[in-house]
């Protein structure tokens, strides 16, 4: 008996029931493990159970109403919870190749709303074959596990990987709705912003984005001691110039998010020779498993096409020490 429990030990366990227990042990309730499963919670104990028995230690501490890892089963966990998501990746990766053809993307969700969005009707007219996911956060993601095709990254050079590819840079520029001037103050010169309310990042000066704010275009051109009329705060770029396009203030906006918005008179740029370069840029980077499949090659291709038209559109002189990977 003794020899076969150490025989049994010593062999890999079965991988049946280590979901159960990454859902368990995240949870740390069999109830809302097994709901979760769609199992009874009967099942998913005696999951558990069988893979205590092939470990040959206990996994967990049971309680009345609660269960807790033991240092063994936060061991596992740490295994278990980096092992399932590249699992779980491979096998998308195989329906897709073997399904329809798809593009998951990664981005900030400024940059999604206001400059990818916009644009992706062609694309989609142009390829009815291939499905697009956007996933619009700011939480960066590990291209090499996750299932996700390529980013769409915004930072310096230096903050890039060296597969990065850059699609434009930018500048700052004050911007306005039309029909805010045409009933209120002008606006032409840098000291006229203190009859406007102006809009304002709400956490720049916490940030490492502070260069965005408007202070620091205020110190660039002479006006340090300026007070607009009142401030107005929001957490992102697009909700800064939504504000703008409703005639509620002035807004220091990134010129190439707002590039189409200039270009058809729903903004207008009371003053284009203030405009403030950025250090910042966007990029594109893809993953390197989905480097060379046919539909990521063709939307990146797409992509380089319209960010060809944005450095055009705002006037961009292209970096020399990014020229080839521009075009």
């Amino acid at each position: 008996m003794q020899h076969s429990q150490t025989h049994l030990r010593s062999r890999p366990i079965s991988a049946g029931h280590m979901r159960a227990f990454e859902a368990v042990a995240r949870h740390l309730n069999f109830r809302a493990a097994a709901e979760e499963m769609a199992l009874t919670q009967s099942a998913v104990s005696r999951q558990i159970q069988s893979l205590e028995e092939e470990v040959g230690v206990g996994l967990f501490l049971r309680h009345t109403r609660a269960v807790e890892l033991t240092s063994a089963g936060a061991q596992l966990l740490m295994a278990v919870s980096q092992s399932l998501p590249r699992i779980d990746n491979a096998v998308r990766q195989i329906r897709q190749s073997a399904g329809r053809q798809a593009v998951a993307l990664t981005t900030f969700a400024s940059f999604a709303s206001m400059w990818l969005i916009p644009r992706l009707e062609q694309f989609q007219r142009d390829n009815p074959d291939i499905d697009i996911r956007i996933d619009a956060s700011d939480n960066k993601m590990d291209l090499d596990v996750s299932d996700v095709d390529m980013a769409l990254r915004y930072g310096p050079m230096a903050n890039m990987p060296p597969t990065a590819v850059r699609l434009f840079g930018e500048q700052l520029t004050p911007v306005v709705s039309p029909w805010l001037l045409k009933s209120g103050p002008p606006l032409a010169k840098p000291a006229d912003l203190a009859q406007f309310t102006i809009i304002e990042a709400g956490d720049a000066h916490h940030t490492h984005l502070e260069w965005l704010t408007w202070r620091r275009w205020f110190d660039e051109h002479g006006l340090s001691k300026l007070q607009p009329k009142r401030w107005l705060y929001f957490n992102y770029a697009y909700q800064m110039v939504q504000a703008a396009l409703t005639g509620q203030g002035v807004v220091l906006a990134r010129l190439p998010l707002v590039a189409e918005s200039l270009a058809n008179g729903d903004l207008i740029e009371p003053l284009p020779k203030l405009r403030m370069d950025s250090p910042m840029a966007y990029w594109l980077i893809v993953g390197p498993r989905s480097a060379q499949r046919p539909e990521i090659k063709a939307f990146c291709e797409w992509l380089m096409a319209q960010s060809k038209i944005t450095r055009q559109t705002i006037g961009e002189v292209p970096d020399p020490d990014t020229v080839d990977d521009m075009d």
